[in-house]
C-alpha cells in the first residue's frame, strides 16, 4: 500500500470533491422545486390530478440512474430539432446533462417522500385547521408542510446520501468529479487500490458529516414532540 501516493493525490481528489458537492447541491435544489408540486398533486382529492405526475415518478424511480444519464447525454443529440433548439448549448454539456439527470431522479424520489410525509400528518389537525376557518393553502403552509418536513426529514437525509454516492456516475460522461478524478489519477500512476480507497474515504467522510447534521436537525425539529420528564 503506497500511502505517500494517497497523500499526494488528496489535492486532486478534493478538487473533484468540490465538483461532486456542486453537482449534488444544484440537483437537490432543482429536485426539491420539482418535488413539492408533484407531491401536492399526488395527495390531491381529484384522481386525475393524482395521476398526472405518476408516470414521471414511476419512470425515474423505476429505471437506473446510469440509464437516465446516458439517455439525456447521448440521446438528446440524436434529434435534429434538439440540436437546433435553444436548449442545445445546455444539453451538449456533460455538466448540465448530469445535473438534469440527477435533478429529475431526486425530484421523483423526493416527491414520494413528501407525499408519504404529508399523508402521515394526523387528519384531525387538518380538520381542526379547516374548522377554525383556515383555507387549504394556509393550512398547508402553517400546519401540514411544517409537520411533513419533520416527518420526512430522515428519509430525505437518506436520499441526499444516496445522491452523493450516485453522483459517482457523472464520471461516465467525462466529468472529473471525485470518482472521475480518481480514475484519471489511476491512468497516470497505476495505483487503483490506493486511489479508490482514498476516494472511498472521502465519500465516507461526507456521509458521516451529513448523518450527524441530520441527526441534529431531527433532534431540534422534534424537540417539542418528546415527552417532558421531571
Amino acid at each position: 500500500m503506497n500511502f505517500q501516493a494517497i497523500i499526494d493525490s488528496l489535492p486532486k481528489l478534493l478538487s473533484g470533491t468540490v465538483l461532486t458537492l456542486e453537482l449534488v447541491g444544484i440537483s437537490l435544489l432543482i429536485g426539491l422545486l420539482l418535488a413539492l408540486p408533484m407531491a401536492l398533486m399526488r395527495v390531491a382529492r381529484s384522481p386525475l390530478v393524482r395521476m398526472l405526475p405518476y408516470g414521471f415518478i414511476f419512470f425515474f424511480r423505476g429505471t437506473p440512474l446510469l440509464v437516465q444519464i446516458f439517455m439525456i447525454y447521448y440521446g438528446a443529440s440524436q434529434f435534429e430539432w434538439v440540436r437546433e433548439s435553444a436548449l442545445w448549448p445546455i444539453l451538449r454539456e456533460p455538466y448540465w446533462c448530469a445535473i438534469i439527470a440527477f435533478a429529475l431522479n431526486t425530484g421523483a424520489y423526493t416527491a414520494e417522500i413528501l407525499r408519504g410525509a404529508i399523508q402521515a400528518v394526523p387528519p384531525g389537525e387538518i380538520e381542526a385547521a379547516r374548522a377554525i376557518g383556515m383555507s387549504l393553502p394556509l393550512a398547508y403552509r402553517r400546519i401540514i408542510l411544517p409537520q411533513a418536513v419533520r416527518i420526512g426529514l430522515p428519509a430525505y437525509g437518506n436520499e441526499i446520501i444516496l445522491m452523493i454516492k450516485g453522483s459517482a456516475l457523472a464520471s461516465t460522461i467525462t466529468l472529473l468529479d471525485l470518482t472521475g478524478m480518481a480514475r484519471t489519477l489511476i491512468a497516470r500512476n497505476y495505483l487503483p487500490v490506493e486511489m479508490f480507497l482514498a476516494a472511498g474515504l472521502i465519500y465516507l467522510a461526507m456521509t458521516l458529516v451529513l448523518t450527524q447534521v441530520f441527526k441534529v436537525l431531527e433532534r431540534r425539529l422534534g424537540r417539542h414532540l418528546r415527552p417532558h420528564t421531571g
